[in-house]
């Protein structure tokens, strides 16, 4: 079975280990924030198997075979209930119990059948309705998942992905490449502009923004391994705030 051959690759992938200068730092912030409810929060945020990632299925690349194997492995879709705006092309799957697919290596030339995210990354491209033939602009797009997911929601008449920051601009346009067929290519353009910048650079040229705002990205420095990078992250993520309302705002 596919699941069986990909779990075997993912063992080790689960084993990190923690950054003690970040998770120090968490535990007098979030101790203070979160009172009694810190203590279940840090054991789910320092134990990756516990956390919870979706599988979303990629329709460009006709993930048949791997369908069938994830309703034999117990896997479940994600909205089991009826929402106002679940398009029948998007299918997205998370597993009955702690689980983790591992990530599918980038070929040029080849799509990858799968996308893996937090399955709470997903509600905010729900709730963007987007339709046919609208015109989108993910504004913070890196590293590429919520574009993915847009494009399992409807064909966009155009679809506009910004990324400021350059190191992540790669990532993107190769996220792009693995999971997005050539005949869609006409469609996107890929950016790297200022975000706080495009709204009066182009006015009313979008029927729809998604914009996913620069976070602290807790998880991911919890298990970074150089120390004085992340003592530095830890001083950069006060500046976030002030960022995020600039990208947020409506004049």
């Amino acid at each position: 079975m596919v699941l069986t051959r990909l779990k075997a690759k993912s063992e080790g992938k689960l084993t990190k280990q923690i950054c003690r200068v970040v998770l120090d730092h968490f535990d007098k912030q979030y101790s203070k924030e979160l009172g009694d409810a810190w203590s279940a929060v840090r054991d789910t945020l320092t134990s990756p198997s516990c956390w919870q990632h979706a599988v979303l299925l990629n329709r460009f690349s006709d993930p048949f075979e791997l369908e069938k194997d994830l309703h034999f492995k117990g896997y479940h879709t994600l909205f089991q209930g009826s929402l106002p705006y679940y398009p029948k092309s998007m299918k997205c799957y998370l597993s009955r119990i702690p689980h983790r697919m591992p990530s599918e290596r980038h070929q040029i030339g080849s799509l990858k059948k799968y996308y893996l995210l937090n399955a709470a990354s997903l509600l905010p491209v729900l709730a963007l309705d987007l339709r046919d033939g609208e015109k989108v602009l993910d504004l913070c797009a890196a590293p590429g998942g919520k574009s993915v997911a847009l494009l399992q929601c409807a064909y966009p008449g155009y679809l506009h992905c910004n990324e400021y920051d350059s190191l992540r601009l790669r990532w993107l346009r190769q996220t792009l490449e693995s999971f997005i067929p050539e005949s869609l290519e006409n469609v996107i353009k890929v950016s790297e502009l200022d975000g706080r910048e495009m709204g009066d650079a182009q006015p009313e040229k979008f029927d729809k923004v998604l914009v996913d705002a620069p976070c602290s990205n807790d998880r991911s420095w919890l298990f970074s391994s150089d120390s004085q990078k992340a003592a530095c992250r830890i001083s950069q993520r006060r500046k976030l705030p002030a960022l995020q309302i600039e990208l947020l705002r409506v004049d």
